[in-house]
């Protein structure tokens, strides 16, 4: 099955945060499972670590690609169809990262595995 990790998975799930459920991590860990992490989140995790608000142990340059192979994560990479949904996707969330993986998900067909419970309005498949 293919999963795609929003942000905040993705980095609980490489730091081996107990935020993370039980659910998540055995999905994410399951070897014949292919976990794909958005540019989004590649975008959003950059914006906090220039904000401030989220730090690495290594330059992020070096930082996420390193994790991506470690943890066997590929990039989904943005197509016209992925932007061309977040325009006429409704507006129960509003944070741009999150609609992009939204519409991502939508589009591929790929449940998205997220603590984020607003995701559900989309009709996504959301595993936690």
């Amino acid at each position: 099955m293919n999963l795609l990790l929003d942000t905040h998975t993705f980095l609980w799930f490489i730091n081996g945060d107990k935020k993370l459920s039980e659910a998540a991590r055995t999905s994410i860990e399951n070897i014949e499972n292919e976990r794909f992490l958005s540019i989004a989140s590649v975008w959003e995790m950059a914006i906090k670590l220039s904000l401030g608000k989220l730090q690495f142990a290594q330059p992020f340059h070096l930082f996420i690609p390193q994790q991506m192979t470690r943890n066997r994560v590929r990039f989904l990479e943005t197509r016209v169809e992925h932007f061309t949904l977040v325009a006429e996707l409704p507006f129960h969330h509003k944070d741009p990262f999150d609609r992009l993986i939204i519409a991502q998900s939508l589009v591929e067909h790929i449940p998205i595995i997220s603590i984020d419970e607003i995701f559900d309005a989309y009709t996504v498949a959301r595993l936690w």
